[in-house]
């Protein structure tokens, strides 16, 4: 009876002491152009379940390009308005950082994806299935591979429009993962964009089998990554009794904060501080594709449909990065001397490991994806400098790569045989006869991958060594630099076989794509040759968004 009359009393205090539990505060405009992309792909969802099937890519590609077009903007206002310098601060709560490279991040990927969504909505590829247009994606995901239901769903000339809220939802993790401004909100971030990205993997209309062994390997070496990562969370949590950057920093730099007594007896723990940063650096570095947490790539990039590997390729690697950056600079600023030589390390293998076997490689898609670990060690080297000049060669570099990424795998796409898209090498021979103006298109792409002088790459390239130099890493340089001879051979050869072979009389046909895929190219080149022969502006503006809030 007195226990009850005890828990009475506690309701009638609580009643009486109004504002004892604050209501969270938060900024929606500040917000607004991750709000804009998860409220479209809500939108998208309810088209699938209400809309006939015949208007619902229409409406799916028009929803996703206004939501994409309209958060980029929202980016550039909150820009305009000074949230990238001088009114940079935490919002939601603590939750989320609005600064300068979580905005010019955020632009990157709205801008990427919308470019995607281009490839995604291409429907004059393939020939027409009985009398009705498709795209890249499984006529019906859900049905056996060969199976009646699925030869019932091509028959009926079905095609998946689900793709696009998924990558909208895919989208929306990314813009939170860079932004995010304590451990447990990248976590969720990361789930967010991971388990789109897991299914989109699995939905190739031709090739479906591999498809979808693509998908299940890159879930379960996913779930081991989020696994390792939200182990390091808890270690960390333990360490410094907060999930928060700042509080984190705060108790690495001096150890000053108010003690949970439940954590007394770990707080301060050295151990748990290194093993705890170790594992959040190993579930992040999975994302970006550094050996030794590479071997998913080349088997996803291959089996995944042609316009999902091109946005993942180019929108996940920029967010991750981000997101590593953010962790380096802001958490672990005083751990520098711990983790700049494991860093140096994997910097060195990533670039090494991906020149190296990308020689070896005979499938366009599996070299473009170990060329794509190549240039996470060449990222790496701008992310070791430890610098602003480090931080704003690494946000130059990824907006330039992730251009010339997106548009190289849009190419891949056009070239096809009767099996759909033709990705051996040896198919490639004499495409410089065959299709000169595509063949062109493709050289351009890979003499920037190569980082060759007046492309994009050779002025990312040269900003994150440079910068890597200036901090003392010039042996890194040296072995970057290593590297790119080494890749620049494999790429050269690829330019080789397509002008300088002859074409083999049952060769691959160039597909004629619609305006959508036109566009994404042309995009892609524009941004290659802008961004090499004019670098200034976008490395200044670059410059100016590097400064993190603390």
């Amino acid at each position: 009876m007195s226990s009850v009359a005890s828990v009475h009393s506690l309701w009638t205090v609580a009643a009486e002491l109004p504002g004892k539990i604050p209501a969270p505060r938060i900024e929606y405009v500040q917000l607004s152009p991750t709000l804009i992309i998860l409220g479209a792909a809500i939108v998208g969802v309810l088209i699938e379940a209400f809309l006939p099937r015949r208007s619902r890519y229409y409406a799916q590609v028009l929803l996703t390009v206004v939501a994409l077009a309209a958060a980029f903007a929202a980016v550039i206002g909150l820009a305009a308005g000074g949230f990238g310098s001088s009114k940079a601060h935490v919002a939601a709560m603590g939750a989320i950082a609005v600064d300068g490279p979580a905005l010019f991040l955020q632009g990157t990927i709205l801008l990427v994806s919308l470019i995607a969504v281009f490839t995604f909505a291409e429907r004059r590829l393939d020939p027409a299935t009985h009398g009705k247009r498709v795209d890249s994606f499984a006529a019906q995901a859900a049905a056996v591979p060969g199976g009646e239901a699925e030869q019932a769903a091509v028959k009926a000339g079905f095609t998946t429009t689900e793709v696009f809220p998924i990558l909208l939802f895919a989208v929306g993790g990314m813009l939170v993962f860079p932004a995010a401004n304590d451990l447990l909100t990248l976590f969720i971030a990361l789930e967010v964009f991971s388990l789109p990205l897991y299914i989109l993997c699995a939905l190739a209309r031709r090739q479906r089998l591999l498809s979808q062994e693509s998908a299940v390997k890159y879930f379960l070496l996913g779930a081991f990554s989020s696994a390792f990562l939200l182990f390091g969370v808890a270690l960390l949590y333990g360490y410094a009794g907060t999930v928060t950057y700042a509080g984190i920093a705060e108790v690495i730099s001096d150890g000053a904060r108010q003690v949970d007594p439940a954590l007394a007896g770990t707080m301060g723990n050295d151990a748990l501080l290194l093993i705890g940063g170790a594992l959040v650096l190993m579930g992040l570095l999975f994302k970006v594709g550094a050996v030794p947490f590479h071997m998913w790539t080349p088997d996803v990039y291959q089996g995944a449909p042609t316009p999902v590997t091109g946005f993942m390729a180019a929108a996940t690697k920029v967010a991750a990065f981000g997101a590593l950056l953010r962790l380096l600079y802001v958490v672990l600023p005083g751990m520098r001397w711990d983790w700049r030589p494991v860093m140096w390390g994997v910097a060195i293998l990533t670039m090494l490991g991906g020149a190296v076997l990308a020689i070896t490689q005979t499938d366009i898609k599996r070299l473009l994806a170990y060329s794509s670990i190549a240039h996470a060690g060449f990222i790496l080297a701008g992310v070791i400098a430890a610098s602003k000049d480090g931080i704003s060669s690494v946000l130059f570099y990824l907006a330039a790569y992730s251009f010339v990424t997106l548009g190289a795998f849009a190419v891949v796409t056009l070239v096809r045989d009767a099996g759909g898209e033709a990705t051996h090498l040896s198919k490639w021979a004499g495409l410089g006869r065959r299709s000169p103006l595509v063949a062109a298109v493709f050289a351009v792409f890979l003499l920037a991958f190569a980082g060759i002088p007046l492309t994009s790459g050779f002025a990312g390239k040269f900003a994150v060594f440079k910068a890597a130099a200036e901090s003392g890493a010039g042996w890194l340089v040296v072995v970057g630099v290593i590297s790119s001879a080494i890749a620049a051979f494999f790429y050269i050869r690829v330019i080789v076989l397509m002008f300088f072979s002859e074409p083999k009389a049952d060769g691959p046909t160039v597909a004629v794509p619609s305006v959508l895929t036109s566009t994404a190219i042309a995009v892609g080149v524009a941004a290659t040759l802008v961004l090499g022969l004019a670098p200034q502006y976008f490395l200044d503006l670059a410059g100016q968004a590097g400064v993190f809030i603390r």
